[in-house]
């Protein structure tokens, strides 16, 4: 009997009609490998994955593998977005006995959930085989399995965590420049060879290291070295831009290019990935005026409001990399497609601007945009006419569950764009999603991860839930003033340094009590995003600046221990605690701003403090006696007249009442 038809992750919903018996992860799984006494079958994934798919077709959905499957192992399908701690710990088994990892992930265990086999993709044959294999091997060799699960998991847990160094200094900084550098790629951008990921929190650290005034807040470092930085952010923003990873009609970017140059990309398309770049493309604009980032950014902010948007307000999760079975059917062209669309003449003109050559499978091609075109009206309209053809087509499906980290990302990056571009309604987006992450998944002091079609879904949150949404929330304020998000990013906060905080310093995956796995995960590390822990480091931070809070302060610094060990030869997996330590570095510099939020002066005061590039400024919005946001304590209007001022640690220089008097300021 196959027991997903109740799911609410999609991903768990494309298996329910499969002839596997499949159980959701949970005791009722566990129970019935004792009661059978058989391993269990973990299989992980997710709905966009297009090897997911495949194994499934070939697989899951054949009647003669699931019959094997049913008869001799207890079989669980998890959705890696709604259990990520699960994921997680069978992930780093899988890494630890296959040196590689991946989706989807086929997983062995014993009763007690400890691994003793794993793998990622099998062909139906070779999957055969190995259920064959893993069962004879249970049935005759019993022992032998059981010390190597236990074994596994001893393992495992004895190399859990990174030790932690000392909080990381402007030469820590420096060093992780230099060794960036060093896998560079100065032609194409990125770092390393193919497959290429958008390697987004080093590109904020990149941005903020560049932005930074070396002799006040890094100490002396070499002209050279922030002239790296900001180069290779540069190459990097502008390749991903031009390339086909980024979706030339419709906006939003792909999950990563398989090939070195950024041409064709694994097509699936993330909000998180999304919500990053958009952050990081708008603040390449904000550093650099350039018109490539402030597009970029524009577009991808209305694709993800056009095709990410759920009705409740939140943002889906993913779009599918398939559509009809095929792996971007959806938006690869050939040359005949383009000129049935456009004609000859334009049809011609398109082709070349778009490199239609043959990029991709079955001689067609994924839309690159290598040079600007030299008509900007007819551009327009060819690429309005190919996107209205593109409507046409079969659309890759959409994962529409809300996760709360994910969302918190999103809420960050629409609200910064709208408040940069003066687009009221990107921040109207980001207030939306902000309320129905409050009303629908805060639970008392609590956070639920996920949630579908207005109802919330059961998983706890883990920290990257907390961390991203508290960030986000702080964002909000920022740029509203609102201050019912600086009180809920408190309260978050609050539970996460309760509930997750390790001994050592730094911070677990998952609560204290949260459901007990073979390994209490704790992974400081960046992934496709943010790593729990230093996401968790960049709010504690921006909230102790709004709030002159030592034990903030000291839990954010306490998480930035581990950059110091990665920054000399892992930095590229610790982009985001960098661009946190650069913030640290620096102060952070906290602006307060005190006016009426209607008065033209405020709003120009307000303006100038979002425009500035200083590295992690944070900034404190509200009314003339407004002081529940302590850095705002005795801030006052200046002969009435509305007021900015500018501190380090809560100490003010002399408050400032012109858009020019704060560029000095923040400038000095």
């Amino acid at each position: 009997m196959n027991r997903l038809k109740d799911a609410t992750s999609p991903y768990l919903l494309q298996h329910a009609d499969n002839p596997v018996d499949w159980f959701p992860w949970g005791d009722e799984a566990f129970e019935e490998a004792r009661r059978r006494d058989v391993p269990l079958l973990i299989s992980v994934g997710y709905s966009a994955c297009h090897w997911c798919h495949v194994m499934a077709h070939e697989s899951f959905e054949d009647g003669g593998t699931a019959a094997l499957m049913n008869e001799r192992f207890v079989n669980v399908k998890v959705d890696r977005e709604e259990r990520p701690d699960v994921d997680a710990v069978y992930m780093s088994a899988t890494q630890a006995m296959t040196g590689q990892g991946g989706w989807p992930m086929t997983v062995f265990a014993t009763p007690q959930g400890h691994p003793f086999y794993t793998g990622t993709y099998f062909p139906r044959s070779r999957f055969q085989q190995v259920l064959a294999g893993v069962s004879n091997a249970w049935n005759g060799d019993r022992q032998a399995v059981l010390e190597q699960g236990s074994k596994i998991v001893e393992a495992l847990n004895e190399r859990s965590g990174l030790p932690a160094g000392p909080l990381p200094t402007p030469s820590t900084l420096a060093r992780a420049v230099q060794t960036l550098s060093q896998t560079f790629d100065p032609v194409r951008g990125g770092f390393g060879g193919a497959p290429k990921f958008p390697p987004s929190m080093v590109l904020e650290f990149l941005l903020r290291y560049g932005a930074a005034d070396q002799d006040r807040d890094a100490g002396p470092r070499a002209d050279a070295a922030t002239a790296t930085a900001t180069a290779m952010a540069g190459r990097t923003l502008e390749a991903m831009a031009r390339g086909g990873i980024y979706d030339q009609l419709g906006g939003g970017f792909a999950r990563y290019s398989v090939d070195a140059g950024w041409v064709v990309p694994h097509f699936e398309k993330m909000l998180y990935d999304n919500a990053l770049l958009l952050r990081v493309y708008a603040h390449w604009w904000r550093s650099t005026g350039s018109a490539l980032a402030r597009r970029v950014a524009l577009e991808t902010a209305d694709w993800l409001l056009a095709e990410m948007r759920t009705p409740e307000g939140g943002f889906a999760s993913a779009l599918d990399a398939d559509s009809e079975g095929v792996e971007g059917k959806f938006y690869a062209w050939t040359a005949e497609e383009i000129h049935e669309v456009l004609g000859e003449e334009d049809g011609a003109w398109a082709a070349g601007l778009f490199e239609v050559t043959g990029t991709f499978e079955h001689g067609t091609s994924v839309l690159q945009l290598l040079s600007d075109p030299d008509d900007a009206e007819r551009f327009a309209r060819v690429r309005a006419a190919l996107l209205a053809a593109r409507a046409h087509r079969v659309r890759p499906g959409r994962d529409d569950k809300v996760v709360a980290a994910w969302n918190g990302l999103a809420i960050a990056a629409l609200a910064e764009t709208g408040a940069l571009f003066d687009r009221p309604d990107l921040v109207a987006a980001a207030r939306t999603a902000a309320t129905l992450l409050d009303e629908l998944h805060v639970d008392g002091d609590r956070l639920l991860r996920t949630s579908r079609d207005g109802r919330a879904g059961t998983n706890a949150g883990v920290l990257e839930d907390y961390a991203d949404l508290a960030e986000g929330l702080l964002t909000l304020y920022g740029v509203t003033g609102e201050v019912r998000w600086f009180h809920r990013a408190g309260a978050l906060l609050e539970t996460v340094l309760d509930r997750f905080a390790a001994g050592s310093g730094g911070f677990f995956d998952t609560a204290d009590d949260a459901e007990r796995l073979f390994q209490r995960p704790q992974d400081p590390t960046d992934n496709a995003t943010p790593s729990g822990q230093f996401a968790a480091a960049g709010a504690l931070l921006s909230y102790a600046a709004l709030t002159g809070s030592a034990r903030h302060r000291a839990a954010a610094e306490g998480a930035l221990g581990t950059v110091t060990v990665l920054a000399d030869r892992h930095a590229r997996f610790a982009g985001w605690g960098l661009a946190v330590a650069q913030a640290a570095v620096a102060g952070p510099v906290e602006a307060a701003i005190v006016g009426p939020l209607d008065d033209p002066a405020t709003v120009a005061l307000h303006r100038t403090a979002l425009l500035s590039s200083v590295p992690g400024l944070v900034v404190a919005l509200g009314e003339p006696g407004a002081e529940e946001v302590p850095l705002l304590e005795g801030r006052g209007l200046v002969d009435g007249a509305p007021a900015a001022y500018v501190c380090r640690g809560f100490t003010c220089r002399m408050p400032v009442t012109t858009p020019a008097g704060l560029r000095a300021e923040l400038a000095s």
